[in-house]
């Protein structure tokens, strides 16, 4: 048996009826590239060769009685591919819109906690002869980063697939471990429990000042505690300061979803990086933000404060690569749509991301891990159900508006069974208070977003797809010729 961790435990504790903790992949292939045939027989086929390549794949859950500590993962004893592999059509056309409300659908089911947390879903029927190929698994299994090691673990560089090597010890399942077994590693937790809590007091007051920044509080005497703990203050930047206007879609979620989908050129993206002297990621946060911004004010609800981000950051080190599991944290940054004029909005994004890198690197990579390790799991996720309510019923601000995410991939093409891999649009979680994620993937050339969105707060989210394409076009055409000589300049230095 494998023990979750604490971070990837808060991705069970976060669900409720309306709110799911998996996310989801959604590959569209062009079967024109294959020399076979490229169908559901083919891709499960292809899976049952593969799967011992993919630990998380055959692994199901155990809990601990009474939430006294985080669940294991065991070999399946019932596992049954089956079960999780799936076969749908599109009726004609099958058209973008008809496959994005076919996922809309799809993720909008809880995953079945008594098996594996995954399932895939081949898609045919789509124009062009397309095939799409949803993967839809829980978030306690994976994080971004290991989420495209499962891609790349089913798909290949060549159209021509891998050899794989069978493994050298046959798969053998785990029995199901009785409940006073469960209940004696529960107990044992239980008494472990000051022990960790006093390492963890110790560690957040050696961290105290960077921890508090992070989170937004000034603490007094601050230079006190910095020199007591040898600790430099890092230099912060006022435009991380803002809090969250609260949105339409920062309100209570319901259990239905929206999903659209779309592609932008990363060589377009980077002329506007290299012309204005920032990052790509920066140009995508104000992508992000010019599409909110024209969405919002079309509706006339654009606040008159600036929208706040969350974005996650990955902490996996090399040495972590292929555990899958979480190793992620996060931070928040301004999306300043308070600004009218694009090149300006991406520049104070650009110091406000590099104020929020500051305030993160400060902190421990494993801190924030290590207080989701500390709490039983019955208790965060009382915790988390509350602090979310707190939000969207007006006892506390939203601590940010949208979530943003942006995960690196390949820059060639890829095929599954000779397939080429066409687009890779990822598919995240929203929540109570947060009811919009944007996720993008880079994948040969492009930028492929994802965005889902709750159907009743925000049922057309198709218009912040062309927002997007719509923001990227008037960044390119004010990069051409600096507006003043102060953006001449932040664009030099």
């Amino acid at each position: 048996m494998k023990q979750l961790t604490g971070l990837d435990s808060s991705f069970l504790n976060m669900e409720t009826p309306t709110t799911y903790g998996h996310i989801s992949g959604l590959a569209i292939f062009d079967p024109s590239t294959a020399s076979r045939p490229f169908g559901f027989d083919e891709v499960r086929r292809l899976i049952e060769e593969r799967i011992h390549l993919l630990p998380p794949y055959r692994r199901r859950l155990v809990e601990v009685p009474f939430g006294l500590d985080h669940p294991y993962w065991i070999e399946d004893p019932d596992f049954d591919l089956d079960f999780h592999v799936r076969h749908i059509g599109l009726p004609p056309p099958g058209d973008r819109r008809q496959l994005a409300e076919q996922v809309s659908r799809i993720v909008a089911r809880p995953l079945d906690r008594s098996r594996p947390l995954w399932e895939l879903y081949l898609i045919e029927g789509l124009e062009n002869g397309f095939v799409a190929q949803l993967t839809k698994i829980h978030h306690c299994a994976i994080d971004g980063v290991s989420g495209a090691e499962i891609l790349a673990t089913l798909l290949d560089v060549t159209p021509e697939p891998r050899k794989v090597e069978a493994p050298r010890r046959a798969w053998r399942p785990e029995p199901q471990p009785t409940q006073i077994e469960m209940m004696a590693r529960g107990l044992g937790a239980v008494m472990a429990t000051p022990r960790k809590g006093f390492r963890l007091a110790r560690e957040a007051a050696r961290n105290l000042p960077a921890l508090a920044d992070n989170m937004g509080f000034e603490l007094p005497g601050s230079d006190m505690l910095d020199s007591l703990v040898g600790r430099r203050p890092a230099p912060m930047l006022e435009e991380a300061e803002t809090k969250a206007p609260r949105t339409s879609f920062n309100e209570r979620i319901t259990p239905h979803r929206r999903f659209a989908y779309g592609s932008l050129p990363l060589d377009e993206v980077k002329e506007v990086k290299s012309k204005l002297g920032v990052t790509v990621n920066d140009v995508v946060m104000g992508l992000c933000a010019g599409a909110l911004r024209g969405y919002l004010a079309e509706r006339k609800e654009l606040p008159t404060d600036p929208l706040v981000a969350m974005v996650p950051v990955s902490v996996r080190t090399e040495d972590q690569k292929g555990t899958f599991g979480n190793q992620v944290s996060s931070m928040t940054a301004s999306l300043h749509t308070n600004v009218e004029d694009p090149v300006q909005r991406l520049h104070r994004i650009h110091e406000s991301m590099k104020a929020a890198k500051e305030k993160h690197n400060a902190l421990p990579a494993t801190l924030l891990q290590d207080f989701a390790q500390f709490a039983p799991p019955a208790v965060a996720a009382r915790a988390a159900r509350v602090i979310a309510r707190a939000a969207v019923d007006d006892w506390m601000n939203v601590p940010f508006n949208v979530v943003i995410s942006n995960v690196p991939g390949p820059q060639f093409p890829i095929y599954g069974i000779g397939a080429r891999l066409a687009a890779n649009y990822p598919v995240s979680a929203i929540n109570d208070g947060v009811g919009l994620n944007i996720t993008v993937q880079s994948y040969n050339g492009n930028l492929d977003f994802g965005i889902i969105a709750c159907r009743e707060l925000m049922p057309d989210v198709w218009d912040l797809i062309d927002g997007l394409r719509d923001s990227l076009s008037e960044l390119r055409e004010c990069a051409k010729e600096p507006d003043s000589e102060e953006d001449e300049a932040v664009a030099a230095g």
